[in-house]
């Protein structure tokens, strides 16, 4: 059985063209050395399949949250559609296990990369359109994303680190987060990235990663635990923050409040959210 008939079976649709299904997991790195092994890479498929996500993700949002504005329906779509939105729902079919990757690609870890599980998870959409239709791919992808729609706080658990220390900083000083490399090492197909971000002139956190994006990533998830710290002494009475040995229990016990707060995590306006992957990932 090959990767089209693994997928349309774990996906429990009745798909009729497996060789469209197929090409919807062609990577052009994989094509680049099978040239005469598929009807072609998946990246057409890609164009058709942002057009079907959004619009069967925005009718979903539309009749499930009848009371959000525009710009909060715009929050939810957004985080849905996202790159890193469009990975999560990759990995729930294991998609990255499927995809038919060029052997210089795999072994760069594309099959966990969040952009190109995207990128396939969208071919994906595209291809059991034209195969399926609308209706059964619709019900297909708002069955996928059911934890996603019915979320009653968009914006807040789904926003990436960086984006939610970008908001806190612009709402505090008007400036962005400062990421500098600090290391990187490796060969170019096992790189590790070290980076560390500086807020309002002082450094926060620092993080690690295969990518430059994964490590600004995860410096930015330091900083965000960096600065919930502080606001939880800031609440503390002075001669709790003044005493030479802090009690450990205080800091094991910071109020998760701080982290659904205004200014660490505040809600995405109307100007931030996109209709697209291309521009909200």
């Amino acid at each position: 059985m090959g990767p089209a008939a693994d997928l349309a079976e774990r996906l429990g649709l009745p798909v009729h063209d497996l060789g469209l299904l197929e090409q919807a997991l062609v990577h052009s790195s994989w094509l680049h050395e099978h040239r005469d092994a598929a009807r072609g890479h998946n990246e057409r498929l890609e164009f058709l399949g942002d057009v079907v996500v959004n619009l069967a993700i925005s009718e979903a949002l539309f009749e499930a949250h009848p009371s959000d504005d525009e710009g909060l329906l715009s929050t939810r779509r957004a985080s849905i559609v996202s790159t890193t939105g469009l990975a999560r729902l990759a990995g729930r079919i294991d998609l990255g296990a499927m995809l038919l990757l060029g052997e210089g690609e795999a072994q760069r870890g594309g099959r966990r990369r969040p952009s190109l599980l995207a990128s396939a998870f969208e071919a994906v959409a595209g291809a059991l359109y034209l195969d399926l239709g609308w209706e059964r791919t619709r019900r297909w992808l708002v069955n996928l994303a059911e934890p996603e729609l019915s979320n009653p706080s968009p914006g807040l658990s789904l926003k990436s680190p960086k984006s939610r220390l970008q908001e806190h900083t612009q709402r505090r000083t008007g400036a962005r987060p400062e990421y500098r490399i600090v290391a990187a090492s490796g060969p170019d197909h096992e790189k590790l990235f070290r980076i560390e971000v500086w807020v309002d002139g002082r450094p926060f956190g620092v993080g690690e990663g295969p990518s430059r994006r994964t490590a600004e990533t995860a410096a930015a998830t330091r900083a965000l635990e960096q600065l919930r710290r502080e606001a939880a002494a800031a609440s503390l009475p002075s001669a709790v923050r003044e005493a030479p040995t802090p009690n450990p229990d205080i800091a094991a016990s910071e109020p998760a409040e701080a982290d659904s707060g205004a200014d660490t995590t505040p809600d995405v306006g109307p100007a931030t959210a996109t209709t697209s992957r291309r521009t909200a990932g």
